[in-house]
Formats: C-alpha cells, sequence, structure tokens
C-alpha cells in the first residue's frame, strides 16, 4: 500500500503542536454586491436582546472547570469590568452563496431566544422543568435542518446533504396540511419552478434581441453607414447585397481627399476595432474583484498563462504585495467576472462551488454592455459561450423571487442548469441542444424534472426570439442553412477524414493557445495592463482582417456563407460559387483566410474582454472543410469517369455531386467538438441548424472521429483545462479514476489545532475556537469543519462558516465560554437532578452537525470517490479501530485525483 501522501496538505498539515500559529488574516472574501434577508439590521439594543446571557467567571475558571451554581440562580460567563475592544463584533450574518451580497454586512435574523438548558430539555424529549437524560429525537434533528443556518461563504463549496434534508423538511411540512389552503399552496410550491424558468427563458430571449440588434449595427460601422436608416446594418441597408447607393463607405464620405479612398477606410477601420476593442475592456475591468492570498487559485477568467501561486517570481511576489499586506503570504490576486466566456465557471458553480457576485446583477450588465462592443470590434470572437454565462445570471437573479430556490443552493442550481441550456437555445437557435448541453457540459445534479424544466425553459427562450425576430427574416440565428441535395456513399469516408481534421485543428488550438499565454501573457507589462493586451490584438485584428473578404465579415456571416450551398437567385456575391477554372484561386484565398483567422482566434482567446469561443472554431473549421469540399469538388469536375464520381449525375451544375457546404459544416462541428469535447450536443446543433435529417450520418460521423482524434493528442478540453490551471474543487461526475490505494494515505495527521476536544469539560474558549478557525481560513479551508472529540470518539462536528457566523454574535469573546455539546451527561460534576441546568452559556449547539459522514481508516480510494461525487460532501471524517483519525477535505482529495491522473499522462 502506498505510504501517505504528505503533501497534499500544504504548508501546515505537518505535526506542530508546539509550532506557532500562522498570521491571522481576513475572515472574509472579496467584497460583492449586497442583498438583504427577511429582515433589517438589528440595533444594539435588540442585538443583546436576542444573545445569551452570559454567566460571571473568576480568575481560576478554566474550560477544564465544572458548572457551578451561583446564589441568583443566573450563571453569568463574563469577567467583571468594561468589554475589550476587540470583543465586540457587530456583524450578524454572511449573504447568499450566489446571489451577490456581501458576506458580512447584513442581518439574517437569526434569533436564538431559548436557553440552551430549554433545547437540550426539548432535545431529550422531557419537559423543560424536568431533569433531561434522553437522546435526540427525530423531531429535534429535523429542527437543525428547518432553523435558518448561516448562507455559504465565499469559494467554498455547497453543503448538499444539508440542503438535500432541509428542502425534503421543508415538503414535508408543506404536505401536512390537507385543508384546501393547504393543498393550494403546496400546488403553488409545485408551480414555482414551472414559473421561474418560463421567466428566465423570456428574459434570456429579450437579452439576446438586444444584443443581436445592436452589435450588427455597430460591427458595420467600421466600413461605413447607411444614409437611409442609419441605425440599420450594411445586411438590412442593402437587402442582403454588398453595396448599394444607400451605404456610403469612409472613404467616400471624406471625399475629396488626396489619400486613397482604400487606405481611408483601411484607416477607419482598424481604429474603429481598437476603440470598440478598449470600450469593451474598460466595461469588463470594472467587474474586478481581489480573492485573498488564503484562497489557492490562480485565475477565474480565461487565463490559461495565469501565475500559480508557487510560480510566482521574486519580483512579482514583491510588486504585488500591497504595504498593509504581510509579506510572508503570497500576493492576493484579481479577476473579471465578465471576461471571457465564463462556461468554465459557470460549470463549477453548478458543481457546488461558491463564488459570490460572479452570477450577480453587476455582472450580467457589465457582460451584456461589453459583448456588444466586443463582437462589434470584429475580433476573433462569439457571443454564444457568453450567452451560457449571461442566461444563468438571469437564473440566479430571478431565483430571488421565490424563498424555496432563494434559500437553498441545491434547489437553486436545478434553475442554474435550466438558464444555462436556455443561453445555448437562444445562442444557436437549438432548443433540443441546448437541453443536451446542460446535460453532457453544465449540469453536474441533474434530476428527471430538471432535465423537463430545462426543455421548457429553452422552448419559452427560443419561441420568443423568433416572435422577437431580431434579423427580420424569421430565423433565430443568422445561420440557419438548408441542403436541397444528398450526399454520396463514397463521401462517408470524406467526412470521417474531415472530421479527424477538425479533431486535429482543435487539440492543436488549446496547445497553441496555451503556448501562446505562458510566453506573451507572461510580460510583464502585458501581465500588469491587460488593455494594452486588448489594443494590441486589436490592432493586428484590424490590420490582417481588412484586406481579406472572408476574415473582414462577422464570424456569424461568415459562417453562414461557408456552409450555405450555392444559390443562383441568392444577390450576395460571396465568391464560393466559381467556375470549374477558378476554383484553385478559391482554394487559395481561402487559406490564407485560414491561417489568418487560427492565428487571431488563438491570441484573442483569454483577452479580458466578454469572448466566446464556439463559433471562432467552427469557422477556423468551415474555412478548412471548404477547402478540402473545393479541392474533392474540382477533382470531380476534372475527372468525372474516375469510379468515384461515377455514381454523380450528369447534370445539376457545378455542386451536382460535390457541396463545399457540407463539408464546411461537418469541418465546423469537428473543430467546435476538438476544443470543447461535446459530441451529442455538436451533432444535434448542426442538425437543427440544417434541418436535413439527410446530413445527421455525415455531422454525427465528424463529430466522432474528431473526439477520437482530439483525444487522442490533448486529452482535457478547453474548459477542463481552465478549471485544471484556476485549482477549482471540481470532480469530474463523467469520469472515474482508476485507484490502488485507500483513504488511510491521504488522511493528514490529527493536530490540535483541528479538532476541539471536549473531554474534560463541554465548555471551550470562544478564543481558543476563533484560533482554530483562523487557522483553517488561513490555509484555504473556508468551508472545512472542526471534528469534535470526546475521549477520542468522534461526537459531531461544526462546520467553518456556522463557526464564524456563531462567533461574530459573541459580546465578549475574549472572556467566554462556548458549549459545545448537546448531551451533557458524562461532563465532570454533572448532575441530573441540579434544576440550575437550565441556564444559558454561549450555545454552540445549534450548530454542530451530530452526524458527521465518516469513513474507516481502510476504505478504498473508489468509495471516498463515489461519497464526495455523488453526496457532494465538503469534507469526510476519518475512523481507525471506531476512533476520530482525521478529516479529509474535498479540495485535499480533489488535489490527489488531479496529481495521481498527471503522473499517469507523465507515464
Amino acid at each position: 500500500m502506498p505510504s501517505s501522501v504528505s503533501s497534499y496538505f500544504g504548508p501546515y498539515h505537518e505535526e506542530t503542536d508546539g509550532e506557532a500559529q500562522p498570521p491571522r488574516s481576513p475572515r472574509t472574501g472579496p467584497p460583492s454586491p449586497q442583498i438583504r434577508r427577511h429582515s433589517t439590521r438589528f440595533s444594539d439594543h435588540n442585538l443583546r436582546a436576542h444573545l445569551p446571557t452570559r454567566m460571571v467567571m473568576n480568575e481560576n475558571t478554566d474550560e477544564g472547570s465544572a458548572l457551578l451554581a451561583h446564589p441568583d440562580g443566573v450563571r453569568p460567563y463574563t469577567v467583571s469590568g468594561p468589554p475589550t475592544p476587540q470583543g465586540r463584533r457587530e456583524t450578524l450574518a454572511r449573504s447568499h452563496s450566489i446571489g451577490g451580497g456581501s458576506i458580512r454586512f447584513m442581518s439574517r435574523n437569526h434569533s436564538r431566544a431559548n436557553s440552551w438548558g430549554h433545547r437540550i430539555a426539548s432535545m431529550a424529549g422531557f419537559d423543560t422543568t424536568r431533569n433531561f437524560n434522553g437522546p435526540l429525537s427525530a423531531k429535534t434533528i429535523k429542527s437543525l435542518f428547518l432553523d435558518e443556518r448561516v448562507w455559504y461563504d465565499q469559494f467554498t463549496s455547497t453543503d448538499w446533504v444539508h440542503d438535500s434534508i432541509a428542502d425534503g423538511h421543508r415538503v414535508q411540512e408543506l404536505r401536512q396540511r390537507k385543508d384546501f389552503r393547504g393543498r393550494l399552496n403546496a400546488w403553488f410550491d409545485g408551480a414555482q419552478g414551472w414559473i421561474l424558468v418560463a421567466i428566465i427563458g423570456l428574459i434570456v430571449a429579450c437579452i439576446a434581441y438586444c444584443v443581436d440588434v445592436t452589435e450588427a449595427p455597430m460591427f458595420d460601422i467600421k466600413q461605413g453607414y447607411c444614409t437611409t436608416q442609419w441605425n440599420y446594418s450594411l445586411r438590412n441597408c442593402c437587402d442582403g447585397r454588398e453595396e448599394c447607393e444607400a451605404w456610403l463607405t469612409w472613404g467616400e464620405i471624406i471625399q475629396p481627399s488626396k489619400i486613397d479612398s482604400t487606405w481611408i477606410n483601411f484607416t477607419v477601420f482598424t481604429l474603429s476595432c481598437i476603440v470598440l476593442a478598449l470600450v469593451s475592456c474598460i466595461l469588463t475591468l470594472l467587474s474586478k474583484t481581489v480573492v485573498p492570498s488564503n484562497v489557492a487559485l490562480s485565475t477565474l477568467d480565461e487565463n490559461l498563462g495565469a501565475d500559480k501561486g508557487a510560480d510566482l517570481g521574486e519580483d512579482d511576489t514583491k510588486s504585488s504585495i500591497s504595504p498593509t499586506q504581510d509579506p510572508s503570504k503570497p500576493p492576493n490576486m484579481a479577476y473579471y467576472s465578465a471576461a471571457g466566456s465564463g462556461v468554465a465557471e459557470v460549470r463549477v458553480i453548478l458543481s457546488g462551488f461558491v463564488l459570490h457576485g460572479y452570477l450577480g446583477l453587476r455582472t450580467l450588465i457589465l457582460k451584456t454592455l461589453g459583448l456588444v462592443f466586443s463582437v462589434a470590434s470584429g475580433m476573433s470572437l462569439g457571443k454564444e459561450g457568453p450567452y451560457v454565462h449571461i442566461a444563468t445570471c438571469v437564473g440566479n437573479i430571478a431565483c430571488r423571487l421565490f424563498s424555496k430556490y432563494n434559500h437553498n443552493d441545491a434547489k437553486r442550481r436545478e434553475v442554474l442548469s435550466a438558464s444555462a441550456a436556455s443561453g445555448v437555445g437562444v445562442a444557436f437557435g437549438a432548443p433540443i441542444s441546448g437541453v443536451l448541453f446542460g446535460l453532457e457540459e453544465v449540469a453536474y445534479y441533474f434530476p428527471p424534472k430538471t432535465l423537463f424544466r430545462t426543455f421548457f425553459c429553452c422552448i419559452v427562450a427560443a419561441l420568443s426570439l423568433k416572435f422577437l425576430n431580431p434579423y427580420g427574416t424569421g430565423k433565430i440565428v443568422i445561420f440557419e442553412i438548408r441542403y436541397v441535395s444528398d450526399w454520396e456513399v463514397f463521401e462517408l469516408v470524406l467526412f470521417a477524414f474531415v472530421g479527424g481534421l477538425g479533431g486535429l485543428a482543435g487539440a492543436l488550438f488549446i496547445k497553441a493557445s496555451r503556448i501562446w499565454a505562458m510566453t506573451f501573457r507572461r510580460i510583464r507589462i502585458i501581465k500588469k495592463r491587460p488593455m494594452l493586451e486588448v489594443g494590441l490584438v486589436a490592432l493586428v485584428t484590424g490590420v490582417l482582417s481588412f484586406w481579406n473578404r472572408y476574415t473582414k465579415l462577422a464570424v456569424t456571416e461568415l459562417l453562414l456563407e461557408l456552409a450555405s450551398p450555392c444559390d443562383p437567385d441568392s444577390l450576395a456575391n460571396t465568391g464560393l460559387c466559381p467556375k470549374e477554372s477558378d476554383i484553385p484561386y478559391v482554394i487559395r484565398y481561402l487559406l490564407i483566410a485560414f491561417v489568418i483567422k487560427a492565428f487571431l482566434t488563438i491570441i484573442t482567446f483569454g483577452i479580458k474582454v466578454p469572448a466566446g469561443i464556439y463559433v471562432p472554431s467552427m469557422v477556423v473549421g468551415g474555412l478548412m472543410g471548404r477547402i478540402v469540399g473545393h479541392t474533392v469538388q474540382y477533382l470531380s469536375l476534372q475527372y468525372p469517369d474516375f469510379f468515384l464520381f461515377s455514381s454523380c449525375p450528369a447534370t445539376g451544375g457545378i455542386e451536382r455531386c460535390i457541396t463545399p457546404g457540407v463539408y464546411a459544416l461537418v469541418a465546423a462541428g469537428a473543430t467546435m467538438c476538438g476544443v470543447t469535447r461535446l459530441s451529442v450536443t455538436l451533432a444535434v446543433i448542426l442538425f437543427e441548424l440544417t434541418g436535413s435529417l439527410d446530413h445527421v450520418l455525415p455531422f454525427s460521423l465528424g463529430v466522432l472521429t474528431a473526439k477520437w482524434v482530439a483525444d487522442a493528442i490533448e486529452p482535457l478540453s478547453i474548459y477542463d483545462l481552465l478549471t485544471d490551471m484556476n485549482h477549482y474543487p471540481f470532480l469530474d461526475n463523467k469520469m472515474h479514476p482508476v485507484f490502488d490505494t485507500e483513504l488511510a494515505d491521504i488522511v493528514p495527521a490529527t493536530r490540535t489545532n483541528r479538532i476541539i476536544d471536549i473531554s474534560n469539560s463541554p465548555l471551550v474558549r470562544a478564543t481558543d475556537l476563533r484560533e482554530k478557525l483562523e487557522y483553517l481560513q488561513n490555509i484555504g479551508e473556508l468551508d472545512g469543519g472542526l471534528p469534535i472529540v470526546r475521549n477520542g470518539v468522534l461526537v459531531g462536528l461544526i462546520p467553518a462558516p456556522d463557526l464564524e457566523f456563531a462567533l461574530d454574535r459573541l459580546d465578549d469573546e475574549d472572556n467566554t465560554l462556548c458549549m459545545m455539546a448537546t448531551d451533557i451527561r458524562w461532563a465532570p460534576n454533572y448532575d441530573s437532578d441540579d434544576s440550575e441546568m437550565q441556564t444559558d452559556p454561549s450555545d454552540m449547539t445549534p450548530y454542530i452537525d451530530p452526524a458527521p459522514v465518516a469513513l474507516d481508516w481502510h476504505s478504498p480510494m473508489d468509495l471516498v470517490y463515489q461519497c464526495f461525487v455523488k453526496l457532494g460532501l465538503r469534507y469526510m471524517c476519518v475512523l481507525r479501530d471506531g476512533s476520530f483519525a482525521g478529516l479529509v477535505h474535498k479540495k485535499t482529495f480533489v488535489k490527489y485525483v488531479k496529481d495521481l491522473e498527471k503522473a499517469e499522462m507523465g507515464h
């Protein structure tokens, strides 16, 4: 059996009973927008009224002292004299995990009016005037979950087990009423989910409509404007033609001039690219959030070149540390929630990770506005990926309408899964593909009822957008295509070949993006000034794109032209329906466009603007597929008697045998598959875009081949790579690593500052609890827990966020003892007939989990993996021969799994 893996537990996980404690750090995460819960803030007078009564202790009293009587029948535990300034803590609560609230400055109305004696008496099933020595009742356990608990802290994990049990108790109480009002409430409770997803679908469609009708005119403003209607795009102004009298270019407007109109158009085009990109970057930088140094993350946007904490050079570390920051700690990290597509972060959030403000109203507004400008700039990026993030923001904000979803993170994530799927539904005009995307890519917990609600949400969003008709053509997206001719049998080999090329291109794109980020983006001035990088990328985009017709088009319009069949009645002159003699020239022209577009896509991915990778990757693949299609088409026209082409019809125009647009769309889907590793979703997207059952087989074959090739070259998708780079505590439930170890190999040594020992007394000093809490926060376990041990036996566990909340409520923390056990019959000097046991010390029992999940020391690692993935645990206690042996945090297990995978890849 392998030896214990001590390297997985950070710098503070060794036996250090006599060592100095690590320096204290701020207890909270970065600030984020606030949201109030239930009630207004308590005044100081009301706050004292809600706090438990204190009991006085003399100089010799400590946590080992027995419970002594007091003449007035009350046990004051507060030393006489004025309270210490640091003992006063004004905060009452933290906000919701994703709702965008601050984690510290609001009231949670956490009333604890009953004394701990009354609680324990009721737990035992006795009247409060009688002694109590019974066990915890089922009703008491239920009350622990029904009680208002603290909300999840920043960069922590959702407690899926607690949320599931709490929702079960809520439903049980709702069904207890059998009268008409009770049945009406139960019906309305069941209808809330449908109402909510319908509202989300409608709002997502409205946002998509606003983005679509705004970015098109702004994109074409780089080339000129419409004299008849200033807010018309070139397509609308000229009714689909490339030029008309109503459209004036900048070269024509600035005339007469000594400068050639072509150079005027080039200058205005390039400057417009830069200005629009910088405006988008400014809006994105407004979403900046600072992450404390004790959170082990590299970045939270699509920066593949982000520095890891251990990789920071000495100069970088010194320059990043503020004057007030402890120089012994790594520097704080800043991320921009509006940058990139956000798909990787949405996937991690849906798995239970908490990111305050990432799905808030501020991010929604900034990302929507920034997306309009970034797409209009003409850079090689798309709006389809950001639609997923925007739709999830809408779902998160809409959850505030119903407390059922607002106060339960597990239920909330069911709605967020449906919201993310609706983003794909409006992005591609494919509601069924949206459902599959939610199931295949982002959703972590997807029960059957969520599947149906997701489908309903996508249908509402797609229908709403179709009624809004953003393009005036009745289409949801601009690149809907219809094929009329069928394919030949020999083309199946070519479709598989094109699919393999697409998978190769997608895998190489991931590697090239990583290399570019690790070299250019590591330059000091580029790393510190993201606007400079955006400006440079926009400049290069303008300079290279202007001279080629296809690179100058918007990515959606270019994809439409590449995939469309030849139409003799079309007014647009795309140049993709050439005569036989012109096909070689078209191939060379497309090859130049392919090289330019591939390079621009690589350098654009990861810059600080809202940007998606879906359609740009499809465009690169479409150019490659069109080149292959025209090559095969040219061969079929040159050698019509060759046995492969003998079955082709003799008449029917240049596309009588080969339709290059089909090859372009197959390669587009294959390249996107190579980048994202979507499979079934992509095949259905291509089907819904074409509406052709005849071409489902070529699309599916291309996607399958692409996935096989891409997995062989680069095992990780672009979003898997981002997840690993950011050190998210994400366990992929679609994969199952192979283990040959057991739980004992990753269990850290038991340390006194990581457990609460109540062997001598159930009373523990609040200052000792604060030190243990701050130790967990300093090592990054913000959502960890402190096991409660009595004589080596595990008797409970208190989560770190709950403990922080409870300690923050204390009036005089430095002189307070806290009750850490619900059953005190075993305590020294305990007298069951002592009527004064009904007194009220600082009671922590409502926050204690009396039955934490625990596994044996020799449990196989496969069982540990299933517990973390299927149960959604944040931590797991470990027992050895019935005694407490340690605690394994989810982040520790994730790091172990990732290192195991890297070791396997290294071999």
